[in-house]
């Protein structure tokens, strides 16, 4: 998650191997406790973009609807590592294609249907036969990442369908089947966006349609107003009210692990940093994410709890070759990253911990590489490059997000003027394009219609594939490039079975897309997460993956 995970679609090449609800008055001691032992109030960076995760790709949503809804596997509390969610166990066969999932009994949906395997295939046959606009990257990103294509592809674009069927074996046991083992599976299947909804629900859902005008998506009227989702996790998705940028739950008493030790739960949008810190200070929130750097110790010194997760993304310059044709030119792409001081990057706008980035995965990733070649800050370099390539004028359109902060990417303006800055310092002549982040900005990079922009990339599961292969595993707009060396050599990591070979092929991989410098890897960041004084917190994940119903009051 993501945590936005950009919506850049993966050719399916890796299907080869393997309003504030709390009651009471805010605390005249400003410590974040309003509504304490009632109702947690979580101040989130962005609106969540649905309430159906299957049709999201960002952080956001999935911050909300992890807190309803669970998939077949999910993350250890705090961790990477896979453990069982709605299966209790989990198999496949030797060549990777038959997985069996054992579920766990006595489970419901928040609608009282009961949870079985025909539950599940209908959920994966659901997803398997979506037509029309549902066939969008913009809508189905994660399923044809996962999963490749549909029953029926009506854009000759998609990838090929990967999935094959879902049978019912018994009452409590699943059987999915692939027709090419995949580097994505089994960590596909913790994924938010393949979270198991009602059956029932599923019904009210296949007679909405989402529909699209040019790069504007439409979504189901049922995905914007809570009533019909329905999954099985520890809170019930009660209310959206977007006028106020409020998503309330309520704890599903019925739940069949240990109930949420906090009545309500309702994530308030508040797209900015001091605005999160302010509320949090004045007690009108409970806790917020992506603490600015500069706030973590203010905070702490004031008795607030702010813990850090472990680094797990990625932040990088996009460039986009078909939108700037100068930016076919190796040299052009060379002569940006030269340009761009990214140690002062890292050290003025992220916490501590934050490191320069080399290449497209954290160095908390098997695969990450030490013989890649870097392309380090040289204004002199790049107006030599740019000479070469006979682009001394070059003129770029910049875009970047507003009313968002994300893990890897703090203050985004702030960011931007300092990348601006390098870039025309070197005689780039930067036309910026400020951006609504969703959907506007997230639509825009995916269909490759910037020249520049900024996005980041926060694990989905511990695989070097999920970094490399979201990007570089295919022809993706996104990026505009077409090369198939660096393809083969994304593509070779998940075609091999062997753990310890793959790493070794991943690192290969990272060295080719360092040669070709598709975009300018930036940075990696440990984000910190604030949490009121008489709150205790829930175990912080590096895959932002945080459990609210762990949280409490003291």
């Amino acid at each position: 998650m993501r945590i936005f995970k950009s919506r850049a679609v993966r050719a399916m090449t890796a299907v080869l191997a393997v309003g504030l609800i709390a009651t009471g008055c805010s605390s005249e001691r400003g410590d974040g406790d309003k509504g304490a032992g009632d109702t947690f109030v979580f101040g989130a960076p962005g609106d969540p973009g649905a309430l159906d995760p299957a049709l999201a790709s960002d952080g956001e949503t999935f911050r909300v609807t992890r807190q309803a809804f669970e998939a077949l596997l999910e993350h250890e509390s705090g961790g990477s590592k896979l453990v069982g969610g709605l299966a209790e166990k989990w198999s496949s066969d030797p060549a990777g294609k038959v997985w069996t999932f054992n579920l766990r009994k006595g489970v419901k949906f928040h609608d009282g249907e009961a949870l079985n395997a025909a539950a599940v295939c209908a959920n994966y046959d659901h997803w398997f036969n979506w037509k029309g606009t549902y066939q969008s990257s913009a809508v189905s990103y994660y399923w044809q990442t996962i999963m490749g294509g549909f029953k029926v592809n009506e854009d000759k674009e998609a990838p090929k369908a990967n999935y094959k069927s879902c049978t019912a074996k018994d009452e409590n046991t699943a059987v999915i089947e692939v027709n090419e083992p995949s580097a994505n599976l089994p960590g596909g299947f913790s994924l938010q966006a393949l979270a198991i909804h009602s059956p029932k629900a599923i019904k009210e859902y296949e007679k909405q349609d989402a529909s699209a005008k040019g790069d504007a998506i439409t979504y189901p009227k049922y995905s914007q107003e809570a009533g019909t989702v329905a999954g099985t996790g520890p809170y019930k998705i009660t209310k959206w009210n977007k006028a106020n940028k409020e998503v309330s739950l309520e704890r599903f008493d019925d739940y069949w692990g240990e109930k949420a030790k906090v009545k309500n739960l309702v994530f308030r949008t508040i797209d900015t940093e001091d605005g999160r810190r302010q509320a949090l200070q004045a007690g009108d929130i409970n806790g917020y994410d992506l603490v600015a750097p500069a706030d973590i110790k203010t905070l702490q010194g004031a008795g607030f709890e702010v813990p850090t997760r472990d680094v797990f993304n990625i932040f990088y310059l996009g460039m986009s070759q078909e939108k700037n044709p100068a930016l076919k030119k190796p040299q052009v792409r060379q002569a940006i990253a030269h340009a761009i001081d990214r140690e002062n990057l890292v050290k003025t706008q992220l916490p501590e911990g934050g490191k320069v980035a080399t290449q497209f995965m954290p160095d908390t990733v098997a695969g990450h590489s030490d013989k890649v070649k870097t392309y380090a800050f040289d204004t002199a370099k790049a107006k030599s490059l740019l000479a070469t390539a006979k682009e001394s004028s070059l003129a770029v359109e910049f875009c970047y997000p507003t009313e968002v902060t994300r893990p890897y990417m703090p203050a985004p303006q702030d960011i931007f003027e300092l990348i601006k800055a390098d870039l025309e310092k070197a005689g780039i002549k930067v036309t910026p394009k400020p951006m609504k982040w969703a959907p506007d900005y997230l639509d825009a990079t995916e269909a490759g219609s910037c020249d520049l922009h900024m996005l980041g990339w926060t694990g989905d599961f511990n695989d070097g594939y999920n970094f490399i292969g979201t990007w570089f595993a295919g022809y993706d707009k996104q990026w505009g490039f077409k090369d198939e060396k660096v393809f083969q050599a994304v593509k070779a990591g998940s075609l091999e079975a062997d753990p310890t070979k793959r790493v070794d092929l991943y690192k290969a991989a990272n060295e080719a897309i360092m040669d070709y410098l598709p975009g300018v890897p930036l940075s990696s960041s440990p984000p910190a997460i604030a949490f009121g004084k008489n709150v205790n917190p829930p175990k912080v994940s590096p895959l932002t993956q945080e459990n609210f119903a762990e949280v409490s009051f003291k």
